[in-house]
């Protein structure tokens, strides 16, 4: 088996690469055939990040939520409480969950309407990860988190698409 990330050959069924230590198991990773195929598969997430989350608690009203999305041009905002991740409200829910219901909506607090089960990534975890993630399911945004949970950062698909575009340029 040869590993994906250092193109180190393995022994078949191994779930950790002799030579780089990365997890082997339940990858069907095809070995790649160009430089930005390698870049995916090698270059961390965290290249992506650009600063910290902008956040919002869990009592903050909707009306100020979709406000802050507009002023700040943002497709997503973090929810948090403590500083850990309890939340994520995009620019898809503002669409599908409250539409032309803001008007009534606008003093609930977001909480009612966040999606809370927020699929995360660390910085460490490569970019191919995260496209994988985002393709399977259906996201725009990752949150990114550090080892205790806490956020740090949102990976989005036209942050991908802009490290792709730069990578295509570099050939």
């Amino acid at each position: 088996m040869i590993c994906p990330y250092c193109e180190h050959e393995n022994i078949d069924g191994a779930d950790v690469c002799e030579a780089c230590q990365e997890s082997l198991a339940n990858l069907d990773l095809p070995v790649p055939a160009t430089a930005v195929e390698r870049s995916l598969l090698t270059a961390r997430i965290g290249k992506l990040v650009s600063g910290p989350p902008l956040t919002v608690t869990r009592d903050t009203p909707m009306r100020d939520v979709l406000r802050f999305l507009d002023q700040h041009s943002l497709g997503c905002v973090l929810v948090v409480e403590d500083q850990q991740l309890v939340g994520i409200f995009t620019e898809r829910d503002a669409l599908l969950r409250v539409g032309e219901n803001a008007r009534d909506m606008a003093d609930e607090p977001i909480s009612r309407h966040m999606t809370q089960r927020v699929e995360t990534l660390e910085m460490d975890a490569k970019i191919a990860f995260a496209v994988h993630r985002m393709d399977l399911g259906g996201y725009r945004h990752v949150p990114i988190v550090n080892a205790s949970g806490r956020p740090v950062g949102v990976v989005s698909v036209r942050d991908i698409l802009r490290y792709l575009t730069r990578k295509l340029s570099d050939r």
